[in-house]
């Protein structure tokens, strides 16, 4: 089978296309032929060993040859411990320990995929679990009445935060760069901010702050919450989630604030609250650009270097 492959942390330059061996599944694994597989950052990141976490379970080189966790396909063929699926169903889910989504077959643990939706495509389908889960968590005490930022609103989980935010009845303001305001409002942000013209941490004061790509002081998010408001990181530098670990619990603490690290749970649990939602209509997936398995590494600098617009998907035909 065709995947694609990287021995070694880098550019999208140490991506190659190889024929590799058709992988078999054991005990409660599923083998999944792809249709879709969606790019997340932490594919970016993981491809660059960059942040230093991305590198867990491979410090000098990549634990996992083949990148791409959010996955959709049907089934080829299960393991013989697994019960909820057989050949022909079709699947998604995200597959973050094993990943190899960006490739013709995949092997996945069957507690990791959930059954698609009939109303979304594969493509659409790709696009939720990663986003989705974070977007759905990490908007939780949006409500009616409360202020919220999101930033890094532009990208996947953002266009979904935006939208899960708006439905709990909050009022939301999306930070991204300025390529992204139009994009942002489109979602239904009430207030956009370009970070490169405007500090949005001398904004607000917000009462739930969503930050995707955090890497500024624990002081100054604590600055734009409102009394009793709450902070939350998913990804972003080393230095400036280790602040927020430590400095930004006690410094929180003692005005009456809360800032912390959003431990994102995986799972279908955590991301078919956003499927059904989706497959209803009630939330739309924004799919910015479709890519093929050849064009794997202009589907990643394009999510990496900030230039995506919702979510980029690589199809495999």
């Amino acid at each position: 089978m065709r995947a694609v492959v990287y021995d070694r942390y880098g550019s999208p330059d140490v991506l190659r296309i190889e024929d590799v061996s058709k992988p078999s599944p054991t005990g409660r694994q599923v083998l999944v032929k792809i249709a879709a597989t969606s790019v997340n950052l932490s594919d970016w990141e993981t491809l660059r060993g960059s942040p230093l976490y991305s590198r867990i379970g491979g410090l000098r080189s990549p634990a996992r040859r083949t990148l791409g966790s959010d996955i959709a396909g049907r089934v080829d063929a299960v393991g013989p411990a697994v019960t909820r699926f057989r050949p022909g169903d079709a699947v998604y889910g995200d597959n973050l320990m094993l990943k190899g989504g960006f490739a013709e077959y995949a092997i996945a643990p069957e507690p990791v995929l959930a059954h698609k939706p009939a109303a979304l495509t594969y493509a659409e389908a790709s696009a939720i679990p990663q986003a989705g889960a974070i977007a759905w968590q990490g908007t939780q005490g949006a409500a009616a009445g409360k202020r919220v930022l999101i930033n890094g609103a532009g990208g996947g989980s953002g266009s979904f935060a935006i939208q899960v935010a708006k439905r709990f009845g909050a009022e939301v303001t999306g930070v991204d760069n300025a390529g992204k305001l139009d994009f942002m409002r489109s979602v239904g942000a009430d207030e956009v901010i370009d970070y490169r013209s405007q500090d949005f941490t001398r904004s607000g004061p917000y009462d739930l702050i969503l930050d995707l790509v955090a890497h500024r002081s624990v002081f100054d998010y604590r600055r734009a919450l409102a009394p009793g408001g709450r902070y939350r990181c998913v990804g972003g530098s080393v230095p400036a989630l280790l602040r927020v670990l430590t400095i930004g619990a006690a410094a929180g603490r003692l005005t009456h604030r809360r800032l912390g690290v959003l431990a994102v749970k995986e799972g279908p649990t955590h991301f078919e609250p956003v499927a059904d939602l989706c497959a209803t209509g009630d939330l739309t997936i924004h799919i910015d650009r479709t890519f093929t398995l050849d064009e794997v590494p202009e589907a990643l600098a394009h999510v990496g270097e900030g230039r995506a617009l919702g979510k980029v998907i690589v199809t495999v035909v």
